[in-house]
């Protein structure tokens, strides 16, 4: 039956084709949902890749922090000075050409609204059409939503001002002076690298770092996550993973701590039209100002979950409430990719969970919202 007027039926929809959605449509699979029939797989980015794709080119594969394989199939032999972009986009291509998946792409999913019967399908809408779906996986990441923070007088800089999301390389800031702002992975690598090429730069951070040293065992990660499920059960908003793990501490950190790159500075109370600058007594060597040609936000992203306004997911705290991979409150919708799913092993483990539960959900055949 269609709900909406040229709307195609499926049993799931799976929204994003990065690590969460691939492993949720591998799981689908496996528990016998065929690709394009029983579920489709939506991806609004141009090739395969995920977010990987848009990854800065000196983020080479020997440099990612984390990256785990798939489900069903190993990444041998990648080159490690490779861009993790190229390895990783040509993983995933291989990956969903072995398993069939179809995704379709590019393809930009406007809203998903509920259908006119309570608990009954849900209706996404896309650039290619309805699909009414008895369910639906929310694989659709961070990457297209930066999180942008304003400063008090951000509009009067002379330089230039940008995220993580514009980087494309140290080159581009040869013999300037920059400005990195953010506590995260990717603010100490910007940072590492564009020090090797630019005339001076000052590394700003709202928090003091927490250098993390040793092996980041099964025992740590288990409470890394529980600390961000905790979040989202209370319909918070998520916190990432890597941001209660604390940053690694390697050779590359040490040598560029001995070298004074890795000094943190407080984070400035205003930008002005040179630079930024610091309070008086802020820092402990008294300086104030810093004149900066460039500064470079690696502030993080927010999940892109716009398109489910429509179904009145967000509670009181500004979250979603979830219960695992499942909204709380709507047993038919999974995100994955999500708060404590946002790391790549995460994600393997929230595909294989939602692809589960809703394989349970359909199963019993009872309205999805009793």
């Amino acid at each position: 039956m269609n709900y909406a007027s040229g709307a195609r039926d499926v049993e799931v929809v799976v929204i994003g084709a990065g690590q969460a959605g691939l492993a949720a449509a591998f799981h689908l699979g496996r528990l016998g949902y065929v690709p394009d029939r029983d579920f489709v797989v939506l991806d609004h980015a141009p090739r395969p890749g995920g977010a990987w794709q848009f990854r800065w080119p000196t983020l080479t594969y020997g440099r990612v922090h984390g990256m785990h394989a798939l489900p069903g199939m190993e990444l041998t032999d990648a080159d490690p000075a490779r861009p993790s972009a190229e390895v990783i986009g040509e993983y995933f291509t291989a990956y969903e050409d072995a398993y069939g998946l179809r995704v379709h792409r590019p393809v930009h999913v406007t809203a998903v609204r509920p259908g006119p019967e309570p608990g009954g399908r849900l209706l996404v809408e896309s650039s290619e059409g309805v699909y009414a779906a008895r369910a639906l996986v929310n694989a659709t990441g961070t990457w297209d939503r930066p999180f942008w923070p304003h400063f008090p007088g951000q509009a009067r800089f002379r330089g230039r001002l940008l995220h993580t999301a514009g980087y494309r390389g140290p080159q581009e800031f040869a013999g300037q002076r920059v400005v990195v702002v953010g506590g995260g992975t990717s603010a100490v690598q910007h940072l590492m690298e564009i020090a090797e090429v630019a005339a001076d730069t000052a590394w700003v951070t709202r928090r003091p770092p927490a250098f993390r040293e040793g092996p980041f065992d099964e025992d740590r990660g288990r409470a890394a996550v529980a600390l961000v499920e905790d979040r989202v059960r209370q319909g918070l908003p998520p916190r990432s993973v890597v941001s209660v793990t604390g940053l690694p501490m390697s050779e590359e950190l040490r040598r560029a701590r001995e070298r004074g790159v890795l000094v943190r500075r407080p984070m400035f109370d205003r930008i002005t039209e040179t630079g930024v600058h610091w309070p008086e007594g802020a820092r402990e060597d008294g300086v104030t100002a810093f004149d900066a040609d460039a500064i470079l936000l690696a502030t993080g992203f927010r999940p892109v979950i716009d398109h489910l306004a429509p179904l009145r997911l967000r509670g009181a705290g500004g979250g979603i409430r979830m219960a695992g991979t499942r909204v709380a409150d709507d047993p038919r919708i999974h995100l994955v990719g999500y708060g404590p799913s946002a790391s790549t092993i995460g994600a393997n483990r929230a595909g294989r969970a939602a692809a589960r539960e809703i394989h349970r959900l359909l199963e019993a055949d009872v309205p999805a919202a009793a």
